[in-house]
């Protein structure tokens, strides 16, 4: 569209932004409130680090802290 010098509505531009986006993406992004596609875009941004934020979070295993404390007690005991 740009190549060709022509004039695109504002909510065509924002509708093929989200059809170009991953299909989870697009559904979270289809769910909130936007006016301009620099919202859209800013919106999806956060969105993304987010979920990489999740995916690259170690859940914490409270096993791995009492086991810990419980082998210590034990050679404390011991000796």
């Amino acid at each position: 569209m740009i190549r060709v010098n022509a004039l695109e509505d504002m909510k065509a531009i924002m509708t093929r932004f989200l059809n170009g986006l991953n299909i989870n993406n697009a559904n979270m992004v289809e769910l909130q409130y936007y006016l301009e596609i620099k919202y859209m875009v800013h919106m999806t941004i956060k969105m993304e680090k987010q979920l990489k934020r999740k995916v690259n979070a170690r859940p914490c295993n409270y096993l791995e802290f009492s086991q810990g404390w419980k082998s210590n007690f034990r050679r404390e005991g011991i000796a």
